[in-house]
């Protein structure tokens, strides 16, 4: 299937399907499939930005995407067993090369890992031809800790409150200055980032979720990072000068299900042993605030270039294109989730979603969700 539905959402597009980069196409394009088989597929060097948040290798909640399948693939390329983080590696450097071929000289990815398996994925990207040229971090205060207690006051790990972010580039074409003539890439927008009209700088910031309108909660990354650079000591959203770092809220429940209001209520609970839960229409374990990817978006793709994400999840990074105005190619392994992207891709992107326009036609029929949340994005 290709181009739109009836209702203005955009189609998922099957394995096999091309998806050349044409400059007056503007429609979403979401494939199905492996994404390096599928980018295979892809015409070289016509992507202006990769952005996307990976598997990490970490075995999330014992998830087959998250270890069996990345250390299936290494196998594969490497003919020996690998330990979890060599597969790890060696994985990254599959995708890595195919995301160096599709990308124009000069063109960035940024791609979030994990502090346990950060390395590994610089180090694959960098085996793949890209060069690595900063880290940035997504710092929030709101992470779950998965640390068992022992006695003496001992803990197993620390408190997780941030993701790091690769920043790679693909080799510029000559100069830089010679390449953002050819092609439109090879420096970061840094203007369509700017913070209070300061150069942005490589944090990134949420509030944590007990932060009121005008007052910060104890702990709040937001609020140490501002009283750090006004040299106070505590510090709020209003009552202290904008500062330099980019601000934007964890996701909230009406932010994840905005545009998925025709499909299914599934059972959501991000750990499985948690007490709670709840129902949702986008299950994705791992979502991104759409301001944060808005962000990331802005500061790598020009305007109106085609931002390519190999592990679209659930669409945030399709969505973030869309309110830019930058043109988008997602690929997801999951028939489910490209019903989810497409749903969140069209409500953002503004298209006319109504609950008349968005009824399938029986032929199509509707994909049935996953049993269990997958991955991020």
């Amino acid at each position: 299937m290709t181009g739109t539905r009836k209702d203005g959402r955009p189609r998922a597009r099957r394995r096999g399907d091309s998806c050349k980069a044409g400059t007056g196409q503007t429609a979403p394009r979401l494939l199905q499939g492996d994404c390096v088989e599928v980018m295979a597929g892809l015409e070289g060097a016509s992507v202006d930005a990769v952005v996307c948040d990976p598997p990490y290798g970490i075995g999330w909640q014992d998830e087959h995407w998250d270890s069996g399948a990345i250390r299936a693939a290494a196998r594969g390329r490497a003919g020996r067993r690998l330990s979890p983080n060599e597969s790890f590696q060696v994985w990254c450097g599959m995708w890595g090369a195919e995301c160096a071929r599709v990308m124009k000289p000069g063109a960035h990815l940024l791609a979030f890992g994990s502090p346990r398996t950060y390395h590994r994925l610089a180090c694959g990207l960098e085996e793949a031809g890209l060069e690595i040229r900063d880290t940035l971090m997504w710092l929030y205060s709101s992470g779950m800790s998965k640390s068992r207690r022992y006695e003496g006051g001992r803990r197993t790990t620390l408190k997780p409150v941030l993701e790091p972010v690769v920043l790679a580039r693909r080799p510029l074409d000559g100069t830089t200055e010679e390449t953002i003539a050819r092609h439109g890439t090879g420096a970061l927008l840094t203007d369509a980032c700017l913070a209070d009209g300061r150069q942005p700088a490589n944090a990134l910031a949420s509030h944590d979720p007990d932060c009121g309108e005008g007052v910060c909660s104890p702990g709040c990354a937001v609020a140490l990072l501002d009283a750090a650079a006004e040299g106070g000591e505590d510090g709020c959203r209003r009552q202290l000068a904008p500062s330099r770092f980019l601000y934007c809220p964890k996701p909230s429940r009406a932010e994840r299900d905005a545009g998925c209001e025709e499909l299914p209520e599934q059972v959501f609970n991000l750990l499985p042993n948690a007490s709670k839960a709840g129902l949702v229409r986008n299950p994705h374990p791992t979502l991104k605030p759409i301001d944060l990817m808005r962000w990331l978006v802005r500061l790598i793709c020009p305007p109106g270039g085609l931002v390519l994400d190999p592990f679209m999840g659930s669409g945030t990074t399709g969505a973030a294109a869309a309110i830019e105005g930058r043109r988008f190619c997602g690929i997801e392994r999951e028939e489910a989730y490209l019903e989810i992207a497409a749903a969140r891709i069209a409500h953002w992107g503004g298209r006319p979603c109504g609950p008349e326009q968005r009824r399938r036609s029986e032929e199509e029929g509707r994909p049935r969700p996953p049993s269990r949340a997958r991955r991020r994005r």
